[in-house]
């Protein structure tokens, strides 16, 4: 069997309209963000997830509780599903942390975490769905770093690879985390 994971990611804040990387800053969703959420909802109106699973940042949480406000499918947070730690350059310009990111694939940022932390933490995060989660779907609220660790972790894309080209969005990524994958963390 398999875990079915569905990724999205937050909806917009207002940080990100104003060029701002929020880090471990807990955000807040604007107003097209509100809108971007309630269209989650409508778009997947369950889609058969035995869960909600998101980062435990006010934005990614907002995302899910404003998509799915009767708490069904129900919704569990989850710390090792954060934005990677900025540290000191926590709300500082997007562009900044753009420029920087391949010098902290592996050297944490200052006062903060590396990319290859975040990884880590979605390995344990990928454990837990893979020995308790089998065989359901699953939707996973987060952040960018997330999806660049899901990307590494289930597709076996170097970190160098993913961080060198600008986030994207779309409406959904899909991932099978199979019987046959790693289930002890490294």
């Amino acid at each position: 069997m398999a875990v079915e994971i569905v990724y999205e990611t937050h909806a917009t804040t207002t940080d990100n309209e104003a060029g701002i990387a929020t880090g471990w800053l807990p955000g807040r969703l604007s107003d097209l963000g509100c809108r971007q959420a309630r269209g989650l909802g409508e778009r997947r109106p369950g889609d058969g997830f035995a869960a909600v699973f998101a980062s435990d940042l006010h934005r990614a949480v907002q995302t899910a509780r404003t998509a799915f406000p009767d708490g069904r499918p129900p919704i569990h947070q989850d710390i090792r599903l954060r934005e990677c730690n900025y540290g000191d350059l926590n709300g500082h310009p997007i562009s900044l942390i753009a420029a920087q990111r391949a010098q902290h694939i592996d050297e944490p940022f200052p006062g903060g975490q590396s990319y290859r932390q975040v990884a880590t933490a979605t390995r344990a995060f990928l454990h837990d769905l893979a020995t308790g989660w089998d065989g359901s779907r699953i939707l996973v609220i987060a952040h960018s770093a997330n999806r660049w660790a899901l990307d590494h972790l289930l597709t076996g894309t170097p970190l160098e690879e993913l961080l060198q080209a600008p986030p994207t969005w779309r409406p959904g990524w899909h991932y099978t985390l199979s019987a046959d994958w790693p289930t002890s963390i490294r």
